[in-house]
């Protein structure tokens, strides 16, 4: 005999983080596609934009990847920030506190990414868990300690 069960009927597991390289690879292009973007529709010259821009790009990505993805995921940014949203365009350049604040801001908006992600699946997957367990669940007359 065939059983009709919903698809959300059983236990949802917590989402797994993608892969780093697949991240990364997302970090690349989405920071170039980005500063593209940005140098076409505003001009080279608005960092502060593009840093604001590229910084939400990595809290997003932070969101479906692990920690040891961020400092990748932050220099990969910080590197088409560098190179293509300043000018000279196409020179990579260091300039002490300012790459230093860059770096900075693109790594904890991945970090931040990733803390609030995993926040969030973990206060869901206890909520499951809860209402799972909690006195509507049981049958009449069972008790846990019964079990």
């Amino acid at each position: 005999m065939i059983e009709w069960v919903f698809l959300s009927a059983g236990a949802r597991p917590v989402p797994r983080p993608a892969a780093t390289p697949l991240v990364w690879a997302a970090a690349f292009g989405g920071a170039l596609l980005l500063v593209a973007t940005l140098n076409t529709l505003v001009g080279p010259d608005r960092p502060a934009l593009a840093l604001t821009a590229l910084s939400l790009l990595a809290a997003v990505l932070g969101g479906r990847s692990r920690f040891t993805a961020a400092p990748g995921t932050a220099a990969l940014c910080w590197l088409f920030l560098n190179a293509f949203a300043i000018p000279p365009l196409g020179t990579l350049s260091w300039a002490g506190h300012r790459d230093t604040f860059w770096l900075s801001c693109l790594l904890a908006a991945a970090l931040i990414g990733t803390a609030v992600a995993r926040l969030v699946h973990a206060r869901a997957a206890y909520r499951r868990i809860a209402a799972g367990a909690g006195p509507a669940a049981w049958e009449p007359g069972e008790r846990p300690e019964d079990a």
